[in-house]
């Protein structure tokens, strides 16, 4: 017996108006563009065609489909359990970064490869920087501090030629530095955008996961899967998102005349009064928060200049 069916809105109206995935997932058009997706789609016990969200090799090729459908990427890939983006919400970060920056534009969308965007903690998916050029044109330099990242990233650029020459992947060799070592002299970016590790600890991370699953499944459990994967570095460090955020603003001080707009993912709600009080400190000109929901995860980012103009 089928349960009764819940209703589904035909377009998800929380994601970004130009997000290319506000529409629910059309699997029969995302087998045809990534055959390997067709072996993890299944029936749900509404009778609508899905993926087990739970299992990281479905989500992972889902995401090669979405890429390939949408983004034209004919090779994705990932080493096993490292972080597994959802792309629909990366897509989001990039849509609204762009009105950012258009409002110092008289409201008009900057495209092409002369907007220069850095990407803090690229990681080994390297999404970012495909939806930000693929959508907009712009070119990425991508810092990283775990070589394996960089060596993942490196061959997505590689064996995609569209990508080439507007993607440049830099190693952070003291993970204490978030600015510094990257950014060179005379050197300028219009944007910055990073995506924190969000916990504390490994323990965190996976009592997180334990959470999710327990309020997504109705299941008791205390194995943690993590269906989007993730690496140490990817997912916690010492003092969490907040202290990371933090040391991001007091950092980027250095660097007031390298890029206009500095931006990050702020997860938790909580930590916004610290990153706040931060910013005050620095004396930033102005800084925004700009509120973001996917599903049922409310998130938002959090943007600051020190720069009059564009």
């Amino acid at each position: 017996m089928i349960p009764d069916k819940k209703e589904h809105p035909k377009v998800k109206t929380n994601l970004h108006p130009r997000n290319r995935h506000r529409e629910r997932y059309d699997f029969k058009q995302l087998i045809a563009s990534c055959s390997e997706l067709a072996q993890y789609v299944k029936l749900n016990p509404y009778n609508d065609e899905s993926i087990d969200f739970f299992n990281p090799e479905a989500v992972k090729a889902l995401n090669k489909a979405l890429l390939k459908h949408y983004y034209d990427i004919q090779y994705w890939d990932i080493p096993a359990n490292y972080l597994c983006p959802p792309i629909p919400g990366r897509a989001d970060y990039i849509h609204y970064v762009a009105d950012l920056l258009g409002v110092n534009n008289n409201e008009k969308i900057l495209t092409g490869n002369k907007i220069k965007c850095l990407d803090i903690g690229v990681g080994a998916n390297c999404v970012y920087p495909i939806i930000g050029n693929k959508e907009y044109g712009w070119s990425f330099v991508g810092s990283e501090t775990d070589t394996v990242s960089i060596e993942s990233a490196n061959k997505i650029i590689e064996l995609n030629p569209s990508l080439k020459d507007k993607i440049e992947l830099r190693f952070q060799s003291n993970p204490k530095n978030i600015f510094e070592g990257i950014i060179q002299k005379d050197e300028y970016f219009d944007l910055s955008i990073c995506n924190p590790p969000f916990h504390s600890s490994l323990e965190e991370a996976q009592s997180g996961t334990i959470r999710k699953i327990r309020n997504l499944k109705n299941k008791k459990t205390s194995k943690p899967i993590l269906n989007f994967g993730g690496q140490n570095n990817e997912l916690w460090c010492e003092g969490g998102e907040q202290k990371f955020v933090c040391d991001m603003v007091f950092q980027s001080r250095k660097f007031a005349n390298s890029c206009f707009w500095f931006s990050t993912l702020v997860s938790k709600q909580s930590n916004l009064r610290s990153i706040y009080s931060a910013l005050k400190k620095v004396e930033v000109l102005d800084f925004k928060t700009i509120p973001m929901s996917h599903g049922n995860k409310i998130s938002r980012i959090v943007a600051w200049t020190f720069l009059k103009n564009l």
